[in-house]
């Protein structure tokens, strides 16, 4: 019997159970529960908690952005620091420089005249020495002419006395 019943419900359905218009009613009240159901945890549970998550991640950007700004001009002002540092520190190597070459031009100064006076003074004991040994090679001139005048005079058969050669001799060496 229940197989004849349900081959009777069968046979009287034709299609789909959704298009059966006598169970609509039934469909529309289950659809509008399920609508409002959907609606209230949505709005009561699932909407608040994206809401939040949202509002943290915008929270989170805006304080993320004014930290990279902040950092921005403190990276600026340490590039100013460090720019002003830069700049002193070559005016500061530009006076060491300049100091530096002072002194060295000063103890080259030192070391010149030092170097002045020492060739000075052996420019002065070399010509000092130059003339003693000019006037020792004069005086032996004078004594190689009077020997060779003597020896000369002597030779070609002359008398000649010493004074007299001395004297000739000094008068031809004075011009």
């Amino acid at each position: 019997m229940a197989t004849e019943a349900h081959e009777a419900a069968a046979g009287s359905s034709a299609g789909m159970p959704q298009l059966d218009i006598s169970t609509w009613g039934n469909q529309i009240f289950w659809l509008l529960v399920a609508l409002v159901v959907i609606y209230f945890v949505l709005s009561r549970v699932a909407l608040p908690r994206i809401g939040a998550v949202l509002a943290e991640r915008s929270g989170t950007i805006t304080n993320d952005l004014a930290a990279a700004e902040e950092l921005k001009q403190k990276a600026v002002a340490a590039e100013k620091a460090y720019n002003d540092a830069l700049a002193k520190a070559r005016i500061e190597a530009a006076k060491i420089v300049a100091q530096a070459k002072a002194e060295i031009q000063t103890d080259l100064d030192a070391a010149t005249a030092r170097a002045d006076v020492e060739i000075s003074a052996k420019t002065a004991e070399s010509e000092a020495r130059i003339a003693e040994i000019r006037a020792n090679a004069m005086e032996s001139v004078t004594e190689v002419a009077k020997d060779t005048a003597l020896e000369l005079v002597s030779f070609l058969g002359g008398q000649a006395d010493a004074e007299t050669i001395s004297a000739a001799v000094s008068a031809r060496l004075k011009g």
